[in-house]
């Protein structure tokens, strides 16, 4: 009887030992899996999703997450969509646990110099929020007249008004790296 007790409590202990070794091989499998994770495809996970996106510069986005691309995000918000670079990004909220990588070779290589090169194309009214500045700065209004490598030229103009020669104020020559945000009006309010 007694050998029996001891049998018992040696194949529990045994048993138990089993499950923290697996538990612990999960865990670590887990962390490695985490650990290779890059912030684009966690934001591809969150598509869809209701997220705020917190600049470093103090200004914050709310809105649907509706593309997470090679090195920008697009919100939507109810009128408006917001082009943010990750760079200007100081965190994020909202975000889900998972992540999906992204497959096309050709989105891969789809970046911020493109989004912008068709909003320039399209004429399109924004609104420029710069990285670094202050959260009161109202930013810059304008349309983008040329994208190179790394820099934008906009032409500012009054909100609202189209971008003509004559109500040109002046033109910002703009670093990516210092961009923080471009809000146009959405295609459905065009």
């Amino acid at each position: 009887m007694r050998w029996d007790a001891l049998f018992s409590d040696m194949e529990a202990q045994f048993a138990e030992g089993e499950r923290l070794a697996v538990d612990a091989e999960i865990s670590e499998r887990a962390r490695a899996e985490t650990a290779s994770v890059a912030l684009a495809d966690r934001l591809r996970g969150s598509l869809n999703s209701h997220v705020a996106v917190y600049l470093a510069c103090g200004r914050a986005f709310e809105g649907t997450l509706s593309h997470a691309g090679a090195d920008a995000l697009v919100l939507n918000e109810l009128r408006h969509q917001i082009l943010v670079p990750y760079g200007a990004v100081a965190r994020y909220a909202g975000l889900g646990r998972g992540s999906v990588a992204e497959t096309s070779q050709v989105r891969r290589r789809i970046g911020l110099a493109h989004a912008l090169r068709g909003l320039a194309r399209d004429r399109a009214e924004l609104a420029v929020t710069l990285r670094h500045a202050p959260e009161r700065d109202t930013g810059l209004a304008g349309v983008i007249d040329r994208v190179g490598i790394d820099f934008l030229d906009l032409a500012l103009v009054s909100p609202g008004e189209s971008r003509r020669a004559s109500q040109v104020r002046q033109v910002a020559t703009i670093p990516f790296a210092a961009l923080g945000a471009l809000r146009s009006r959405s295609t459905a309010e065009l």
